[in-house]
């Protein structure tokens, strides 16, 4: 499928393109469970009646948090930006969100308990022990802010709450990854180093 090549676009005002290989019929019954239907109503209300591009992602958050009735919200984050998630903690307490906040350094692993090809005595970002103890603290929503990619990979898979990301990290673009999508910026291919 190449959504980005169609010509058509027929699916912007209703109508299935019938490349498509998933039951669509399916698919609205599974819109309608309920814990669905409170997250996609939530969503809605963040957009629709000429909402869309009136609230930042904070401000965003702020209320689908509170729309969604979450009862404890969790922050995964890198180290570096510790600044930035008391910040965010700081806009979290103002609005009366119960949280809790996981550094990824949490628990002190080093890089070679953790890496079996690393020599690094350093401490490790702690993907795994971040999503244990946010899972153990009983968090029902979780935000992510410059988590290394990979590590957010992990994060994520052993989550068991819902999760957004707040920030993602690039640090060449100053955590900006849509600049290096200009269509002005030349993109130069990428070499894989062999090590």
């Amino acid at each position: 499928m190449d959504c980005i090549a169609c010509s058509k676009k027929i699916c912007r005002v209703g109508e299935s393109c019938s490349v498509e290989t998933f039951d669509g019929d399916e698919l609205k019954n599974e819109y309608h469970l309920d814990e669905n239907q409170k997250i996609i109503q939530a969503a809605a209300a963040l957009v629709d009646d000429g909402r869309a591009g009136s609230l930042s992602r904070i401000q965003e958050i702020i209320e689908f948090i509170q729309r969604v009735e979450y009862k404890k919200v969790g922050l995964a984050y890198c180290y570096g930006m510790e600044e930035t998630a008391k910040n965010l903690k700081n806009i979290l307490r103002e609005n009366n969100i119960r949280s809790s906040y996981v550094s990824c350094a949490v628990g002190g692993l080093k890089q070679d308990e953790v890496n079996d090809k690393s020599c690094i005595h350093n401490v490790s970002c702690n993907p795994l022990g971040q999503a244990a103890q946010l899972n153990s603290e009983g968090v029902d929503f979780v935000l992510i802010m410059g988590i290394c990619l990979g590590h957010d990979i992990i994060l994520q898979r052993n989550l068991k709450p819902d999760y957004t990301t707040v920030i993602v990290k690039d640090r060449v673009y100053n955590h900006n990854p849509l600049r290096e999508l200009s269509p002005k910026q030349f993109i130069k291919p990428i070499e894989i180093s062999q090590n």
